[in-house]
């Protein structure tokens, strides 16, 4: 073990230590800020990393168990607005991980998937009357954090075979042809990113983004291919969204970018207004929006696009200035979310070159988690960016499967 992977494994094993108590998340956030059923930010977040961590510490079960109980303690919430990353989705999400570390909670792992079974066709008939409507999609219909690209992760991954998988699938078919009354994407939204109203943000906007743009579906899609499932007009809608990509990818000697988001006046005159690549995040930047075209890529054995998503991320990570934009260690935005993204695409990649650049963005996180706050949420803090850690410190892929909640995977 080098020295980065061993400072890594004891940053790991003290954040998990510094999470036993369940209570104690209650008392740092608040009560009325407590929401165990979160994924993002709640109890449900830190049995992931429970999970995980039980894998190679049986003993540690026991912590795995408190912490789900808190996780499922109370009223679940099934209403509409439950995703993967809250809810009863996101429980489903963390039993089934804490059922492959321990061989336990079969029962409540099987009542929480029919649960999300009946909540995603409830919302796919919602989806599906929007556009015979003819209406434009709120992000939230379809995203990954909050929509039902994050629903299909869960169902991909827990049951590929049922029908309501092919069925999210054929909804996201539909949700990229074209806009009948606009000519926009199925995709474009009439409000902006944080779900402004139209009067803030005129037009709508596209959204470019993995955590809630459309490179999620374009994952998710991909990632069902390679596995064999498939719908009618599954690989045309994979090549519709990378049309998109490629109209708007933009050219720098530092290598290749997109655009967070364009507006409506951006799409008219066809003209990307953002001069220069922003922060290199997994949820908005090159890494994300890299993988999701390596993902698509590989399942439908585009050589060309596989090598050009592949150079893209490696020229994002080896360019100085973008890489001083990571300033944190957390997954959505930090150092955790680059190098969990950069170690699946390198573990699929063609040549080493991304391999080569793990020990770096190692150091990187090492150095961050270091220097942070502690803090419990999964997207934004420490336990996150524990995760991260472990895959770089085991040098293996998550027996838990939790990027699974990242579409990495």
């Amino acid at each position: 073990m080098t020295q980065t992977t061993s400072k890594l494994q004891t940053l790991v094993d003290d954040i998990a230590k510094s999470l036993t108590d369940p209570a104690s998340l209650r008392t740092s956030t608040g009560a009325h800020d407590y929401l165990p059923q979160s994924l993002a930010g709640g109890a449900a977040g830190i049995t992931l990393l429970h999970s995980e961590y039980t894998f190679t510490r049986p003993t540690h079960s026991p912590t795995l168990r408190a912490w789900l109980t808190a996780a499922t303690r109370g009223n679940l919430n099934g209403s509409s607005s439950a995703s993967l990353f809250f809810g009863v989705p996101a429980l489903a999400f963390v039993t089934s991980a804490a059922n492959k570390a321990t061989g336990h909670y079969r029962q409540a792992m099987t009542q929480l998937a029919a649960a999300a079974q009946e909540l995603t066709r409830s919302r796919l008939d919602a989806a599906h009357a929007r556009i015979d409507r003819g209406d434009l999609p709120a992000l939230a219909e379809f995203d990954l954090i909050r929509g039902l690209t994050g629903l299909g992760a869960y169902h991909l991954h827990q049951d590929p075979d049922h029908d309501v998988t092919a069925a999210v699938l054929t909804y996201l078919v539909r949700l990229t042809e074209r806009h009948a009354a606009s000519g926009l994407p199925g995709w474009w939204t009439n409000h902006g990113p944080t779900g402004q109203p139209p009067s803030d943000y005129p037009g709508g906007h596209g959204n470019f983004g993995m955590a809630h743009g459309i490179t999620g579906p374009l994952a998710l899609l991909s990632l069902a291919l390679s596995s064999g499932i498939a719908v009618p007009g599954h690989t045309d809608a994979i090549d519709r969204i990378c049309h998109w990509l490629d109209e708007w990818q933009q050219d720098a000697p530092a290598g290749p970018w997109w655009p967070r988001t364009i507006t409506l006046n951006e799409a008219d005159a066809a003209r990307c207004d953002q001069s220069s690549p922003l922060q290199p995040s997994w949820c908005y930047g090159t890494p994300g929006i890299a993988r999701s075209q390596q993902l698509a890529a590989l399942a439908t054995g585009d050589l060309a696009r596989r090598r050009a998503a592949e150079t893209a991320l490696l020229s994002c990570i080896t360019d100085p200035s973008q890489l001083a934009r990571i300033d944190g260690p957390s997954l959505c935005h930090g150092s955790a979310g680059l190098l969990q993204t950069t170690w699946r695409v390198a573990r699929d990649a063609e040549t080493g070159a991304l391999t080569s650049q793990l020990p770096g963005l190692a150091d990187l996180l090492s150095n961050h988690l270091q220097s942070a706050p502690r803090s419990t949420e999964l997207l934004e803090g420490s336990t996150g960016a524990a995760l991260a850690a472990q895959t770089a410190a085991t040098h293996e892929a998550p027996r838990s499967s939790w990027d699974v909640c990242m579409l990495l995977a």
